[in-house]
């Protein structure tokens, strides 16, 4: 291969399409003897085949609860996964809602789950399933035996905000990226006991098996720079509410354990991928795209679908499906 070609960390798809690219050019390339092209023909098996659904903020405002149900069937009939992955933001707001508002967003999310698959989830908690860190807002006191992280957690049945899990070979770990942050406000970073858990779990995780992070908020982004315009003032400026804010310290995290593959996010409601010294982040969409006022930017209701390999590679798509716009 051409030092000039590229290959995305862990991209098996890329790397046979220039391998073929390559042997149809007339032989400019030798493989090297150690890579056969048997071996390029005969891809590692699928270990599991992951569904990414973030920020569906269902609501029955603009029949959200019925967007959700039509992302759902599209994942049963189309994609057929193995796990679902919700990446946080399942209900429209709890953050700024009263308890009753909050109540019949999360029965309503609970409902539209129990009713439309059988596929196993497993949960990220994201910034709008906070419930009443907007004390004004939401009449919370912050004594209240479900403020804060408490429904989210006991609703989506975790067993804290933030855990790991092995699935097929692989292994999970969701983040909690959601901290306080100048009142009533929040930021994007892990706090020092989760992040000594992260450094902990991944050096007890063996060298050779691969490792996913799931977070509602994205620990690295492209997208992140147009969520809004705030270039008019000049400068770029990302606020720590939209991208991990600790993301140096995150990555340097990750540098030092080569086995994380891939980082999926939501929360920007924008679609993206970066590839850095080693590790792929996607910025999954939405299924709600413009939270169920149609497309938000150029990212239409849709998710991702990752396919893990067994050799730690893998591939992923972002699927949209039909959804017309509620006023």
């Amino acid at each position: 291969m051409s030092q000039s070609a590229y290959i995305p960390p862990g991209s098996r798809r890329q790397f046979i399409k220039l391998a073929a690219a390559s042997a149809i050019a007339g032989g400019t390339v030798s493989p090297a003897p150690a890579l056969a092209a048997s071996t390029v023909l005969a891809p590692p098996k699928r270990a599991l085949r992951v569904a990414h659904l973030t920020d569906s903020h269902i609501q029955p405002e603009r029949d959200g609860h019925l967007g959700l149900a039509a992302c759902l069937k599209h994942v049963h009939d189309t994609s057929k996964p193995d796990l679902i992955l919700t990446g946080g933001d399942n209900i429209m707001d709890a953050f700024s809602k009263t308890e009753s508002r909050a109540a019949e967003l999360f029965s309503l999310w609970k409902k539209v789950v129990a009713d439309h698959t059988d596929i196993p989830m497993l949960h990220c908690v994201g910034n709008h399933d906070v419930w009443g860190w907007d004390k004004k807002d939401s009449a919370t006191t912050g004594t209240e035996g479900r403020w804060g992280k408490k429904w989210a957690v006991e609703t989506y049945d975790l067993p804290r905000s933030y855990y790991a899990f092995d699935r097929a070979g692989w292994h999970f770990i969701v983040l909690d990226s959601t901290f306080p942050h100048g009142g009533d406000g929040y930021t994007a970073k892990l706090d020092e006991d989760q992040f000594a858990w992260l450094a902990a779990d991944l050096a007890a995780t063996p060298a050779a098996k691969p490792v996913l992070i799931l977070s509602h908020i994205p620990i690295l982004s492209a997208c992140a720079y147009f969520d809004g315009d705030n270039e008019q003032k000049g400068d770029w400026n990302v606020p720590g509410s939209w991208m991990h804010i600790d993301a140096r310290r995150i990555k340097d995290l990750f540098f030092k354990h080569p086995n994380v593959k891939v980082a999926l996010s939501g929360h920007i409601h924008l679609v993206d991928r970066v590839d850095y010294l080693g590790v792929t982040y996607l910025c999954n969409g939405a299924v709600s795209a413009g939270w169920w006022k149609g497309p938000n930017q150029e990212c239409l209701n849709g998710y991702g679908v990752v396919d893990l390999f067994t050799d730690g590679s893998f591939d992923e798509r972002y699927e949209t499906f039909d959804w017309d716009p509620r006023d």
